[in-house]
């Protein structure tokens, strides 16, 4: 039951914080800490004790697994399991969770309960997608996030947060009902020839589909995790609803939600359709081509930083894109490694470009400069995170578009090329981040107050695991090598490509 209790302990902190705030607003933001922490615990436990946990099952290199009957007539059951890539990711959702917590504790004035409600619920979701391994209950957990995530703007965003919302849920709900078709579709053709009805994950690879079927059904999926990873043309609504979210929110989008996109173009569009998946790869390796460079051009051209930061996601998200695609070892494990260490990093640009707005009420470029003299730890810790933006060796960034560029030029020549440039147009963006914020001219009739204890502690905590990941990464690459040797065993995908 321990997985069990990992997915549902965010959803009670939720419900016993909710119920807390009514008596004691910062109750509420204690109780979701402790639940978080606990959670947190439970995972690095797992984690530390994996090697005598791991077995080979039929179908993975499950480390925990937990299977129950749900709805037997349709064949859905409620099946849950962790193997090092979901691992890896609970443990970043937990992280990230303890952080939104922390930094949103001064900044949520209004609601506290309810807030700390949909923050723990969207964790619980975004932990569920990661370790769901029937079709259905993915599906359930994939829309379990939308809606808290959608109050999350709605209700504590700032200026647009009405329009920003609304198209947050659109663009997510009509994409998560192309991949509901697309798994029903999967289902029927399975039941049709083996007379089973199952969502099971395991069961349905392999299932011989129609070469121009299975195109249509794997786009169906992709479209859903295109659009949160996203990818260009259809990461239209991230701008947005990164800058009109409050902090805890941004950090959630940007370290967390994108990474369940890529985290199903992993697990779900390459093995359950490796053929489609393989005569798709060169407009893959297009879409995320343009992704890196569009996202960096579109950022050094933005004057609202919290939207500059946003377009920075799109960017970094075009090599995660890339690694899939490309599958081989180094691609994959630069792009487990990209999915990480962009969670962490963009998370905490996103944390001081709140802490800017709290302290002078703007998020305009225009109207910042000179801030490193009122604010030098701020100013530091900015530093360090640009320099990890920009892939800075030494920060966990540079490992994981390195092993992708790596991986990528044994597949196609001229997207590792476009992806390079798009490194080149990450450090003009990066460093002009610092320059207009903390350097230059003093702006006029502005007082920044530097970084608090409780705000030092969390950009601490942040700092030392992007320098971890950057000097050392083999915790992490060997804790994802099971699943990824097992993915490669079953699908065989390198050709060069154009």
């Amino acid at each position: 039951m321990t997985l069990v209790w990992i997915v549902l302990l965010p959803f009670i902190g939720g419900l016993a914080a909710w119920a807390s705030a009514r008596r004691n607003a910062d109750a509420a933001r204690w109780i979701s800490l402790a639940f978080l922490a606990f959670d947190m615990l439970l995972l690095l436990i797992v984690w530390r004790g994996q090697s005598a946990a791991l077995s080979i099952a039929a179908d993975a290199p499950w480390l925990l697994s937990f299977d129950a009957a749900w709805i037997p007539p349709l064949g859905a059951r409620f099946h849950l399991a962790m193997d090092g890539l979901s691992l890896l990711l609970a443990l970043l959702t937990a992280f990230l969770g303890i952080v939104s917590v922390i930094v949103s504790w001064t900044e949520i004035r209004e609601r506290v309960g309810f807030f700390h409600l949909n923050l723990m619920w969207v964790l619980s979701g975004i932990l569920g997608v990661f370790v769901a391994m029937d079709l259905l209950l993915f599906s359930f957990f994939w829309e379990m996030m939308l809606v808290p995530m959608y109050f999350l703007i709605i209700i504590w965003g700032h200026e647009n947060r009405v329009y920003a919302s609304i198209k947050f849920f659109i663009f997510t709900q009509l994409s998560g009902l192309l991949m509901l078709l697309a798994i029903l579709g999967l289902y029927f053709i399975h039941a049709r020839q083996t007379g089973i009805y199952t969502f099971d994950y395991a069961r349905l690879l392999g299932t011989a589909i129609n070469p121009s079927t299975a195109m249509w059904l794997m786009l169906g999926f992709f479209i859903a995790f295109a659009v949160k990873l996203p990818v260009v043309p259809v990461h239209n609504w991230l701008p947005d609803a990164h800058t009109e979210a409050p902090t805890a929110g941004s950090v959630i989008l940007a370290g967390l939600l994108l990474k369940t996109g890529a985290y199903g173009l992993i697990r779900f569009v390459v093995p359950l359709f490796p053929e489609a998946a393989r005569e798709f790869a060169p407009i893959a390796f297009g879409l995320g081509a343009l992704g890196i460079i569009y996202g960096a051009v579109l950022a050094f051209a933005q004057t609202d930083l919290k939207r500059l930061v946003a377009y920075t996601s799109v960017s970094h998200m075009g090599f995660v894109m890339l690694g899939v695609f490309s599958w081989n070892m180094w691609a994959l494990q630069g792009a487990v490694m990209q999915m990480i260490c962009h969670g962490i990093a963009t998370g905490a640009l996103f944390i001081l470009v709140g802490a800017l707005q709290e302290r002078i009420h703007t998020r305009d470029l225009r109207r910042m400069g000179g801030f490193w003299s009122q604010a030098p730890r701020m100013g530091g810790v900015a530093m360090v995170f640009a320099m990890a933006s920009l892939g800075l060796p030494g920060l966990g960034n540079f490992i994981g578009e390195f092993l992708v560029l790596v991986g990528v030029y044994q597949v196609s020549v001229p997207a590792t090329v476009a992806a390079s440039l798009g490194l080149v147009a990450a450090t003009i963006y990066s460093l002009w981040i610092i320059q207009r914020v903390f350097h230059g001219a003093d702006a006029p009739d502005v007082s920044v107050r530097d970084l608090s204890p409780r705000e030092s502690a969390v950009m601490a905590a942040l700092i030392v695991a992007i320098v971890w990941l950057g000097l050392y990464p083999q915790p992490v690459l060997n804790t994802a090598q099971p699943l990824l040797n097992h993915l490669q065993s079953t699908v065989h995908f390198e050709e060069r490509l154009p």
